[in-house]
């Protein structure tokens, strides 16, 4: 059973196992909150972990920041408030830009994770699809219209592609100024291609999980095999594998989390 609080000022759903083999926590993506992750940690097969799931600053239920917050500062944030909560040596699983702050975490504070499962997460400039949009205007003009316009064609989208109306319904909660900020890091970060590298220096176990055909790209996978990231893509999938392959999926997570790194 789902339940959700406000911990440690972040809005937060959680489903506890009585007798817990670990903790899951996981990290949503850019204008994404935990409400996408529902399904999954709901499922009977992972009734065994307990699963946390927090909404980030100035995402989903959780308040607004007075100012935008960067990846750095949010793995530290995340980091601090899994020390708060007494929260060791936990899964982490970060989707698309929670793939980046997943990564951040496992590198700064890597007592909080004892294997990381990153789904999508940023590689290259080619996986900038929805902030490569958003900035590809200024600040003010997303901030004044931007946004909305954005919502429309995410809405839109939601007709054929499923994954979309769960997209559209945490972005209408996403503050604009936090979502612009946040996409001009992912685009910066991305363009460096930097990530795969530190991908593979990281000391806890990590995979990459992605969606085929319709998720990270060749390209990005061939920066992935040239750094040694041991990946897997799920058949029959988009950016969001666990919502459009569930079952699978968890086949696959299963695996890893019964020390298959």
């Amino acid at each position: 059973m789902i339940k959700q609080y406000h911990i440690g000022g972040l809005h937060t759903r959680v489903c506890e196992a009585r007798n817990p083999s670990g903790t899951i926590v996981y990290i949503h993506g850019l204008g994404e909150s935990g409400l996408c992750f529902e399904r999954l940690i709901a499922d009977d097969r992972l009734q065994r972990w307990t699963h946390i799931v927090p909404d980030l600053p100035g995402y989903g239920k959780s308040p607004w920041p007075d100012n935008p917050v960067t990846p750095e500062d949010l793995s530290d944030l995340l980091a601090q408030w899994l020390n708060e909560q007494g929260i060791r040596n936990s899964i982490i699983i970060g989707h698309s830009m929670g793939g980046v702050i997943g990564m951040i975490v496992c590198e700064r504070h890597p007592k909080c994770a004892g294997a990381f499962i990153n789904i999508e997460g940023n590689v290259s400039y080619d996986d900038c699809t929805i902030s490569r949009t958003i900035t590809a205007t200024g600040p003010e003009e997303f901030i004044s219209h931007g946004k909305e316009n954005l919502l429309n064609k995410i809405y839109q989208g939601g007709f054929r592609d499923r994954t979309l109306r769960t997209y559209y319904a945490s972005l209408m909660m996403c503050d604009p100024r936090t979502l612009y900020f946040n996409s001009k890091e992912l685009v910066e970060i991305s363009k460096s291609e930097e990530i795969p590298r530190r991908l593979g220096r990281l000391e806890v176990p990590t995979v990459y999980l992605l969606g085929s055909p319709r998720g990270t790209g060749a390209y990005s996978r061939s920066l992935l095999d040239a750094a040694g990231v041991k990946w897997m893509a799920i058949e029959d999938c988009g950016h969001w594998p666990f919502i459009d392959q569930q079952d699978t999926f968890i086949d696959i997570m299963l695996g890893y989390l019964n020390n298959d790194f």
